[in-house]
Formats: C-alpha cells, structure tokens, sequence
C-alpha cells in the first residue's frame, strides 16, 4: 500500500507539471512559424545576395558563369551557416 500511495502522489507531482508547462506554451505556434518564416527568409535572402553578387563581378570582370557559380555556393554556405546559428540561438533562448 505505501508504493501505491507514493506512486499516487508521484503522479499527482507530474501532472501539476504538465498542467504548468501546457500554460506556458500558449499561444507559441505563431512564433514558431515567425521563426521558421525567418530562418527561412535567411537562407534564400544569402543564395539571392551571393548570386547577384557573382553575376555582377561576372559582367564586370567577363568571366560568365564562373564567379557566378563560386558565389553562388558562397551564398548557400552563409546561407546554412545563418540558420544553424539562428536555430542554435532559439534553442538556447526555449532552454532558457
């Protein structure tokens, strides 16, 4: 009888737990799809930004689709490199 009784208030500890965290997560599904609308913005924005780049310093400097292509694979690199560190910083912000 003393387990049952010790598993009982043990459950009873656990769902006041959850019925706590289940509080504090109203409401966050807007601001997860804000933050993955970021991420996401982030990672086209660089392949935009490095593509242009290259396609310009291609025009100037007449070598076609070579700079293009570098910076292009320059853009996807920053590109990734921003979402690992945005998502590195929202998991440390939800640990919090």
């Amino acid at each position: 009888m003393k387990n049952l009784k010790e598993i009982s208030t043990r459950l009873k500890i656990a769902k006041k737990k959850v019925d706590t965290n289940i509080g504090k997560n109203v409401g966050t599904n807007a601001a997860s799809f804000g933050k993955a609308l970021k991420i996401s913005t982030e990672l086209v924005a660089a392949v935009i930004v490095g593509s242009t780049i290259g396609f310009l310093l291609d025009g100037w400097f007449g070598t076609k689709p070579l700079l293009t292509i570098v910076f292009f694979i320059m853009g996807v690199a920053a590109g990734i490199l921003n979402v690992f560190r945005a998502a590195k910083r929202i998991n440390k912000n939800l640990e919090e």
